[in-house]
């Protein structure tokens, strides 16, 4: 099982058809979706909905994508739920980048102060982050300073931000999902 967190953008078709790509790993894909606007509630609902999806699946290895916001979900909501997440362009820090474009983006700072101190230490190799170098809203080379610490890092060098086409990606994504 595949579970697909969206980013920022929820309605863009471009998320069916990540979806879809994603079934050539595994057929079973399921969106996941969230607000977007209001964080605490967002974490809460992915919280009861990912650990409902979980129960419902009979999936050894299970993972969570995302994408942009998505990613930041993915990682959080991956390691509380004990599942290993795939992270495309992870917007690392919705607190200063949203400004004006969610209700209250102060409330992804009280997030990243009650989430479990040092997380990504404690999650050490269980996220795979694919990094496009051509990414017009993150600047990558940071999010790669910040997580290749903790996470394997792959680059590729022809997508845009919201990571149109998986293709080349798949066979890591699925080796990554089978380990």
């Amino acid at each position: 099982m595949i579970l697909y967190l969206h980013g920022f953008d929820a309605t863009s078709p471009g998320n069916h058809e990540k979806m879809r790509q994603l079934q050539f790993i595994d057929k079973d894909v399921r969106l996941v979706s969230y607000s977007t606007l209001h964080p605490k509630h967002d974490m809460q609902h992915l919280l009861n909905e990912v650990s409902r999806q979980l129960q419902q699946s009979d999936d050894s290895d299970p993972i969570i994508i995302g994408v942009g916001l998505g990613a930041y979900w993915a990682e959080r909501i991956g390691f509380l739920n004990g599942i290993r997440s795939v992270l495309i362009n992870p917007n690392l820090n919705p607190q200063d980048n949203m400004v004006g474009r969610i209700d209250r983006p102060e409330e992804y700072s009280d997030i990243a102060g009650k989430c479990v101190s040092e997380f990504r230490g404690k999650n050490q190799g269980k996220a795979l982050v694919i990094l496009s170098r051509k990414d017009q809203v993150n600047d990558n080379q940071s999010v790669s300073e910040q997580l290749g610490g903790f996470y394997q890092i792959c680059w590729d060098e022809e997508q845009p931000h919201k990571f149109p086409v998986l293709a080349s990606h798949l066979p890591q994504i699925n080796s990554f999902k089978q380990v």
